[in-house]
């Protein structure tokens, strides 16, 4: 693939999981890729996997809760990289707790995390791209920016918002080249989900059973579908959410 060739990507939070598929697909269609973790440690063995494959990947440690670290983040990729065309908000967290007993403290942490940087990074990358000429971001939201269970009050109030930040955005930089999307995982096979199954006090049959193409996703499965919005493929796409869900939102029910 070479959908992607001669175009800088970063991928915030792409050391595992979704966003380390992420990373990988898109160097796999040709983007060079900034991997970011918030330590050099967890980010670099990324960049390394993909430069083994041929691919041109480089290791970027940054929190993007903190705005100073999220312009290093930027001017890495310009800088090291050649440009920034390609922005993925990856990075995120959850939550299960119930509503009476959720902490003031973790409440903030999760909207800080999934809603604030995704805004900080969108920002911060939009300001190069609209100086350049165009660009893509591509926001990693969740079916429960949709829908809603319970004991998810942080979870999915900030990804509800990141739906709507996303609609703002794209409408607002359209005319000027940017495009900004919002891919929205259901179950996905990651550490993540096996940890929200322990404390949401459900298992992986529950959520085949709930599923209509019953099982969860695999991480490339998401993959794959950033890379397309990505592309020059969606072209005409923009201020809206796609849904990889298994069909989960469509059913409405568990």
């Amino acid at each position: 693939m070479t959908a992607l060739a001669g175009r800088v990507a970063i991928v915030t939070g792409s050391s595992g999981g979704i966003g380390e598929a992420i990373a990988t697909e898109l160097a796999a269609a040709g983007a060079a890729v900034v991997v970011n973790s918030r330590t050099q440690a967890r980010a670099e063995p990324v960049a390394r996997e993909i430069r083994s494959r041929g691919g041109n990947a480089i290791a970027v440690a940054a929190d993007v809760c903190d705005s100073a670290q999220v312009a290093t983040l930027i001017a890495a990729a310009v800088e090291q990289l050649g440009g920034l065309q390609i922005l993925v908000n990856n990075a995120g967290a959850g939550l299960v707790a119930p509503s009476e007993e959720l902490r003031e403290g973790d409440w903030r942490r999760l909207i800080e995390l999934d809603l604030t940087a995704p805004f900080l990074c969108a920002q911060a990358a939009a300001r190069h791209m609209l100086a350049a000429g165009g660009g893509v971001i591509v926001n990693v939201a969740s079916a429960l920016g949709h829908t809603a269970m319970p004991g998810r009050a942080a979870y999915t109030s900030a990804k509800h918002g990141l739906i709507g930040l996303t609609k703002v955005l794209g409408i607002e930089w359209a005319s000027r080249g940017v495009r900004c999307l919002a891919v929205g995982p259901g179950c996905v096979a990651t550490e993540l989900v096996k940890e929200n199954m322990r404390r949401g006090g459900f298992d992986e049959r529950d959520i085949e059973r709930r599923t209509p193409l019953g099982r969860q996703a695999t991480p490339d499965e998401v993959a794959r579908v950033v890379a397309f919005l990505a592309s020059d493929g969606a072209s005409y796409m923009t201020a809206s959410h796609v849904l990889v869900d298994g069909g989960w939102v469509g059913y409405g029910g568990f």
